[in-house]
């Protein structure tokens, strides 16, 4: 399978499990994984159709899903010395999907030897696909992406309440709720949307694939210590810029204590 083979298999899956049940779900058909943590039985069978096609596609592969995860932890361990992985986030953007709000998707990202060599979103409700490949640059339906500048302070976006409204003494645009959705997150910040995202969680099934098209773009993508964000990253917050002076700002100025 090439990429567009692969994205064409993120709509199929999207198209013929997840879709069907937007507005549809039934009592009994979504869970608590912890407080606040929602599972759907279309995440568990899209993300059992994905891996059953990954794994039949490429049969050396390691093939892990963040609800695979969940169910076993154990499953990421040496993920990030595997020759050959993809990781795969059903739907992300659970919590907005179950509440019949457009903004979700599917992502997946292929690693390997601790290197993310393609990425992939999927937004089933805009039509928009967006793709990496290491090397290569980003595209977004098959077209290169142009990242909008503005003429304004860096503004960033977050899922943390208390750090809304920030901006570091008008060193940064007052910083705006984020679209509680990686699979939204990154392209608005690839489109220029927004200048910098920071999170405290550092999944790779959420961040992996759209770091790399972040740094295709001439973004950056690092943990708050400095470091690339990478599969076997382990920190407490990740901070996400579509330019390195963006990053430089928000990293030097973020509350994050």
């Amino acid at each position: 399978m090439d990429t567009d083979d692969i994205l064409a298999l993120l709509r199929q899956t999207a198209a013929e499990v997840i879709t069907p049940r937007f507005h549809r779900l039934r009592d009994g058909e979504v869970e608590e994984k912890r407080p606040g943590d929602l599972v759907t039985v279309a995440d568990l069978e899209a993300e059992a159709h994905l891996t059953r096609a990954l794994k039949g596609a490429f049969p050396g592969a390691v093939v892990i899903g963040e609800e695979a995860v969940f169910a076993d932890p154990g499953l990421l361990k040496g993920i990030g010395n595997a020759d050959h992985a993809f990781l795969i986030d059903p739907i992300d953007g659970t919590r907005n999907f179950v509440r019949g709000k457009d903004e979700h998707g599917v992502m997946l990202a292929e690693v390997r030897a601790g290197v993310t060599t393609r990425g992939w979103i999927w937004q089933p409700m805009t039509g928009r696909g967006y793709v990496a490949e290491r090397g290569a640059g980003a595209r977004m339906n098959g077209e290169p992406i142009v990242r909008v500048r503005h003429q304004r302070p860096p503004l960033g976006a977050t899922a943390h309440h208390r750090l809304l409204g920030f901006d570091a003494d008008g060193r940064l645009s007052p910083v705006v709720r984020s679209h509680f959705c990686c699979a939204f997150d990154y392209p608005a910040l690839l489109d220029g949307d927004i200048d910098f995202m920071f999170y405290r969680t550092t999944y790779p099934w959420d961040h992996l694939a759209g770091s790399l098209m972040v740094t295709e773009n001439g973004g950056v993508s690092r943990t708050l210590d400095g470091l690339a964000y990478t599969v076997q990253s382990n920190s407490s917050g990740l901070l996400v810029a579509g330019d390195t002076l963006s990053w430089m700002t928000a990293q030097h100025l973020w509350p994050v204590d």
